[in-house]
């Protein structure tokens, strides 16, 4: 993660794709949850154009 994630702030995660890395818009999967800069994440949706939402991989 290269941007932190929480209530009502817009982070950014880097995802591998096609063999290169393309960045994110990410959202707190939970909306409470904040995640600092370099948490390791798990992505549990994707929402048109470039959005994820996220937790914390445990």
């Amino acid at each position: 993660m290269t941007g932190t994630v929480g209530p009502g702030l817009v982070g950014e995660v880097i995802l591998p794709i096609r063999g290169g890395s393309e960045a994110f818009n990410a959202y707190p999967y939970v909306g409470t949850d904040t995640l600092p800069i370099g948490t390791l994440v798990r992505v549990m949706e994707y929402a048109q154009p470039r959005i994820v939402y996220v937790s914390a991989a445990l």
